[in-house]
């Protein structure tokens, strides 16, 4: 039998209100946490990530986008934060040859595009799913996840 997957769906009217999300989830976030970004070009998923790991970084750093590079890494406070964008790839192969898959166990993961990892994608991770909103900054992020970890950091999001 496999893990129940639970929802969370929350509404932000701008951009700050993703910006806000994404420091009070990284707050919480450790080393083996994966978080899967989904949604289309445009619904917020790259904006989420910077805001994500310019809150985790001891000082002021820029953070490109990985559309080229495929995966930008950052020292953080306890552990390497890696932020990739699978959008280029053509098979799940071309993620184990980033070392993305050895990440998952050591690094805070941010993957954008994450139906590209195909059956590699850890069962434990957090998945986002970005979709625009009736505003120009609005979005609606459904969040879903399997593994009990996420219980009480989500409870936490919901209630806050």
């Amino acid at each position: 039998m496999s893990p129940e997957t639970r929802h969370l769906t929350l509404h932000l009217s701008t951009a700050d209100d993703t910006a806000r999300l994404a420091t009070r989830l990284g707050a919480g976030l450790r080393a083996g946490d994966v978080l899967l970004l989904d949604g289309p070009i445009g619904a917020g998923k790259t904006h989420f990530a910077r805001a994500l790991i310019r809150s985790l970084l001891a000082a002021p750093e820029d953070v490109p986008s990985p559309t080229f590079t495929l995966v930008q890494s950052y020292d953080g406070p306890e552990c390497e934060i890696w932020h990739s964008d699978l959008y280029r790839l053509g098979h799940p192969d071309e993620v184990v040859e980033l070392g993305l898959t050895d990440a998952f166990d050591t690094a805070i993961c941010l993957v954008e595009w994450p139906d590209r990892l195909g059956d590699l994608a850890p069962d434990s991770a957090l998945t986002l799913a970005f979709a625009p909103g009736p505003e120009e900054e609005a979005r609606a992020v459904a969040i879903s996840w399997q593994d009990a970890r996420w219980d009480d950091r989500m409870k936490e999001l919901a209630d806050g």
